[in-house]
């Protein structure tokens, strides 16, 4: 009997996504090796390295450094902003790796259906980061639909708040918020909803329809006096939940250390001169961006299963609602903090039934408890036999991105968007 042998790790964008990834991986050393990082910013390529252990890492400055450099891994984990998944990707490809890549998979959908096509071409396996899939909360919920308890699906209502302060971070002064530079809300936080949806339905989308806008971060809402800067000397400062001087205070141990790489160690001097200049430290009133902080979808299904998700900048994690032939099952945040529960299923007829969900690793059981999940499965993912499907492979999670586009086209024109009709325009133009 042959010793399985440790996958080779390579990372494409050394951020915190990439360090989650490894430090996970970092801990199983019988299954995974990361042998090299590469990212113009040398601090984050020392601290992968510092994960790996390894006096063999091979540092990078560039992605097209470390792809010039031949194939150093089995697999490439790419963590990089947005717009710099679909170049990467394919060139991981055409070395014949097997990719790790962070949603989404590209922020053009024309790209996505083409990295689809390139790893069937080049017989390569390619997982998208759909951590939610991993999740112990979406697991759950997926056995419980399996075992038939809900019945058939009817319908199936989601919802994610993103939460006011990460709406500012992320979305108003943050890397995703200006769409052009990034992708749409619906792709760039929410490509996670719509897949959920999906692979919770089992059934591909025939049809969709989407609101939304930009309503409450815009200089119309600004209070009067307020400076282009918190660091100016704002009159509401003191009373203002977005003030940028908070990551000084209460919001430095987590949000900090996102965007600036000396978080934990810089004086409160040094981050609020810092805060002068960068973006995080602008008002949210009188920035650029155009990301919307609201949005809705409607989608019909295969077998006329009907959907609903909201997306909304004020409120605080994901709330799901499945409505069965048999039964209701009802979770989400509010029901862990408030009920005791993760997940009540309602039968039509009988006792209701609570679940509560734990993370293996005794860790958050929803979205960042995904984190292990992924990790975990990753190994045997990749080590599965050839034409075998991956649990969040290209077969189901493009189309889990045609949804999102589909969505944001809806949401742009003010139609109803065919899947079927969205996606041949896309062969056709390309």
């Amino acid at each position: 009997m042959t010793t399985p042998q440790p996958l080779k790790l390579a990372c494409i964008g050394c951020g915190s996504r990439a360090q989650t990834y490894t430090a996970l991986a970092a801990k199983q050393p019988e299954r995974f090796q990361i042998v090299a990082g590469a990212d113009p910013v040398p601090g984050r390529v020392e601290k992968i390295r510092n994960i790996s252990g390894r006096n063999d890492f091979r540092g990078f400055a560039s992605a097209e450094g470390l792809l010039a450099a031949g194939k150093l891994s089995d697999v490439v984990l790419i963590a990089t902003q947005d717009n710099d998944h679909y170049a990467p990707c394919c060139r991981a490809l055409e070395l014949g790796y097997n990719v790790l890549l962070e949603k989404p998979i590209a922020t053009h959908a024309a790209q996505v259906l083409d990295v689809e096509r390139r790893a069937r071409k080049a017989d390569r396996r390619v997982m998208v980061c759909f951590v939610l899939r991993f999740s112990a909360f979406y697991r759950k919920v997926k056995e419980i639909i399996e075992s038939g308890a809900v019945g058939d699906i009817v319908s199936i209502q989601a919802s994610e708040g993103v939460e006011p302060w990460h709406q500012a971070h992320s979305f108003v002064r943050g890397h995703w918020s200006v769409v052009e530079k990034s992708s749409p809300m619906i792709l760039s936080k929410c490509c996670h909803d719509t897949d959920i949806v999906h692979w919770l339905v089992g059934w591909r989308c025939r049809r969709i329809a989407s609101f939304g806008s930009v309503e409450f971060f815009r200089a119309d809402r600004a209070p009067a006096g307020s400076p282009a800067r918190c660091t100016d000397g704002c009159p509401v400062g003191e009373t203002c939940p977005y003030n940028a001087l908070r990551y000084t205070t209460d919001k430095r141990e987590v949000w900090l250390p996102m965007v600036f790489d000396r978080a934990q160690t810089a004086t409160v001097e040094e981050i609020t001169s810092w805060l002068r200049a960068s973006p995080w430290g602008r008002c949210v009133y009188r920035c650029d961006n155009d990301a919307v902080d609201r949005q809705v979808i409607a989608m019909e299904f295969d077998g006329g299963i009907t959907g609903t998700f909201t997306m909304t900048a004020f409120e605080n994690g994901r709330h799901l609602e499945i409505y069965g032939t048999r039964g209701v099952l009802k979770g989400g945040e509010t029901y862990r903090k408030h009920f005791g529960a993760n997940l009540v299923l309602l039968p039509h007829e009988g006792e209701p039934v609570r679940y509560s969900v734990k993370a293996a690793d005794g860790g958050y059981e929803s979205h960042a408890g995904g984190d292990p999940g992924l990790v975990n499965a990753l190994y045997d993912e990749m080590s599965r036999p050839p034409g075998a499907p991956l649990e969040a492979g290209l077969d189901s999670t493009v189309h889990s991105h045609m949804i999102g586009f589909a969505a944001e086209e809806a949401r742009l024109t003010g139609r109803t968007v065919s899947l079927e009709d969205f996606q041949r325009a896309l062969a056709k133009g390309a």
